[in-house]
């Protein structure tokens, strides 16, 4: 399976219509309004890397809306989650405050980066990307202040990484346009 995260700026105002046509497209296994320096996150899973690159440059950069757009592709890190891990994964979207964190790591450190990160709880998803960043994950946390913990303690305090953003999700971004 070919995964890629898409980190996207749009129009002003028009995050909330964009993240609900992007999950009409089929491949988009989720899409996000976030909070920093990208406006969108959006998650295609397919079974190739060309299907991908065909979402990408025929059905998301065709989107009016969306100004730019930044493609990371997973390097297909492998099974690193356990299972009670896959199972709390599973869940994705259940917790209240949520992020996306994108790193710099050393080079040559990303998938011990990765395998570190993995170990942490409320990461529930995590890969090394090719692209600007090296490692992307997804955080889950029952309220605002874990979700700050797990950032600067846990995760910022990792050897080997270079600098980290932080992308919270926006739940309102969530709801349905009428």
């Amino acid at each position: 399976m070919s995964k890629a995260y898409i980190m996207m700026n749009c129009k002003l105002g028009e995050e909330k219509g964009v993240v609900q046509e992007l999950k009409k497209i089929v491949g988009i296994k989720e899409a996000h309004g976030t909070f920093g320096l990208y406006d969108i996150v959006a998650q295609i899973e397919c079974t190739t890397d060309e299907k991908i690159q065909e979402i990408v440059t025929q059905k998301i950069r065709k989107i009016p809306k969306i100004q730019t757009s930044m493609t990371l592709t997973s390097s297909e890190s492998g099974e690193l989650f356990q299972i009670s891990e896959k199972l709390i994964g599973a869940m994705l979207g259940k917790n209240n405050s949520q992020a996306y964190v994108v790193f710099h790591c050393e080079k040559g450190q990303e998938y011990t980066i990765l395998k570190n990160i993995c170990k942490i709880p409320e990461v529930k998803e995590a890969d090394v990307v090719f692209g600007y960043y090296d490692v992307i994950c997804r955080i889950e946390a029952s309220c605002e202040e874990v979700l700050q913990d797990v950032i600067t303690r846990a995760i910022r305090g990792l050897p080997n990484l270079k600098t980290s953003m932080t992308l919270n999700i926006i739940k309102e971004q969530e709801e349905q346009v009428i």
